[in-house]
């Protein structure tokens, strides 16, 4: 489970789709540029008027490094004089407000006030009501194709994790579970399949989720990774029926939580050695050394001991999956550490 207010759209982009991201972000700015342009040009593209002011003259290329990627934008050239988007000026704070209006998009659908927060904040004038509307149904329209998209082929490894968010609902902000899946093919390759907001992590609304991507076309899935919540376990051996092996991260932090803070930097490093064996049995070995040294055991007690003897079954599974598809199976569910910048 990740910690409660981290943002949403940091951890889609290191789940592994920050291609998509990046491209909902370029579409915003695109046609918020595009708004502007018309709004100081007195026209629309290719329109006849006799308000026109000014006439287009080609675009010119600009990266704009964001927390979601590096985006590509076309700037709008003009014929007489220039034009330069306020939101690329230094020292503009209007990052965060694109960030909120791509993660409002995820969670149920964009706002209208949401994207007038996010002209206002990026200093553009002259956008229409119409033009804001516009804009939401289009990000609206690119999430929900791409989170309702077919999937094709086998994808033996799945990764399942959760995040709660706040949500205003009836007037009042509210916790939900915002669920999110990520797969990963025979060859490596690793996608966002799947996410889904709810009001908590009950085995129901896990099996729903889960019943929701086999009916777009998700098959093969050989072993699950996850959290150890039991109504999440309950669903996929109910749902997919395939291994369940527990995440490393999840568990590393529970049971650090045992151990006194001024031991925790040792035995955590201690734990990661498991991790590195070649086999099992070399694993289950070092579990045993670092539960039973002196400077775990002292501050830990039995509780902890018992624990890391029995990450050795739960986390098990990672070196026979390990062996058929290398390392890739065996990282850590990504958004499960902090992404703050």
């Amino acid at each position: 489970m990740t910690e409660e207010g981290l943002p949403l759209a940091d951890l889609l982009a290191k789940a592994g789709d920050g291609d998509f991201l990046c491209s909902v972000a370029e579409a915003v700015l695109q046609m918020l540029m595009e708004a502007d342009v018309e709004g100081q040009i007195g026209a629309a593209r290719h329109e006849r008027t006799g308000e026109r002011l000014n006439y287009r003259n080609g675009f010119r290329d600009r990266t704009l490094d964001t927390r979601l990627g590096s985006l590509q934008l076309r700037i709008p050239k003009l014929r007489q004089g220039s034009y330069f988007p306020p939101f690329l000026e230094p020292r503009k704070t209007s990052e965060k407000a694109l960030v909120a209006v791509i993660q409002e998009a995820w969670i149920g659908g964009v706002s209208t006030r949401r994207v007038d927060e996010l002209v206002q904040a990026m200093g553009l004038s002259g956008i229409s009501k119409s033009t804001v509307s516009k804009l939401c149904r289009d990000i609206d329209e690119r999430v929900t194709a791409f989170l309702d998209r077919p999937l094709s082929g086998e994808w033996p490894y799945l990764w399942l994790d959760a995040t709660y968010l706040r949500q205003r609902e009836g007037g009042r902000i509210v916790s939900v579970a915002a669920i999110i899946a990520v797969a990963c093919d025979a060859e490596g390759r690793r996608e966002i399949v799947g996410l889904h907001i709810g009001p908590s992590e009950a085995e129901t609304f896990w099996a729903t989720f889960l019943k929701s991507l086999v009916k777009r076309g998700l098959k093969g899935v050989k072993l699950v990774i996850s959290d150890a919540h039991e109504g999440l376990k309950a669903a996929i051996a109910r749902v997919l029926g395939a291994t369940w092996q527990r995440c490393r991260v999840h568990w590393m932090r529970n049971a650090l939580a045992h151990v006194g803070k001024a031991q925790q930097y040792m035995a955590s490093a201690a734990l990661r050695q498991a991790f590195l064996q070649p086999d099992q049995d070399g694993a289950r070995q070092t579990w045993r050394h670092v539960a039973m040294s002196p400077t775990s055991s002292a501050n830990a007690g039995p509780s902890s001991a018992s624990s890391w003897t029995t990450a050795s079954m739960t986390c098990s599974p990672t070196w026979r999956s390990q062996r058929r598809i290398g390392p890739n199976c065996t990282r850590r569910t990504r958004w499960s550490a902090s992404t703050r910048r």
